[in-house]
């Protein structure tokens, strides 16, 4: 099984950073806009569209308040398995750190799971710091 562990900070509270993850249903224009196109929301599940055309089915596993905390569950080709989670830290006032980590198989997807991440996180941060 591959673990991918990555970290940016933004420059935003870590109460504003949280307001814009925890609203699992509108990342699409919340959160990430432009690296997902679209996220439809039904039930605990979203099924979420990327800009590279790839479509995810994900379980919402968790959006916990008390630590900052979301989780999901990634289904179907070519992920056998995947878990992730995001959680913010407060840095100070007006910054906070965002730690992403997934783990997933087959290990063969690690590259490309790796800079999707990345460019989540990139534009999480250039998204959150704008507004």
């Amino acid at each position: 099984m591959a673990t991918i562990y990555k970290e940016i900070t933004i420059d935003r509270s870590r109460e504003f950073v949280w307001e814009a993850i925890r609203d699992v249903g509108a990342i699409h224009t919340r959160l990430v806009p432009g690296f997902v196109v679209d996220c439809k929301l039904d039930g605990d599940w979203r099924t979420v569209t990327f800009a590279n055309g790839m479509v995810v089915r994900e379980l919402i596993v968790s959006v916990d308040d008390k630590t900052f905390r979301h989780s999901w569950s990634a289904r179907g080709e070519p992920l056998t398995h995947h878990n992730a989670s995001v959680q913010v830290f407060s840095d100070g006032p007006e910054r906070c750190r965002v730690v992403w980590i997934a783990d997933f198989m087959p290990n063969e997807v690690t590259e490309t799971i790796g800079q999707m991440i990345q460019h989540g996180m990139n534009t999480m941060k250039q998204t959150l710091q704008r507004r």
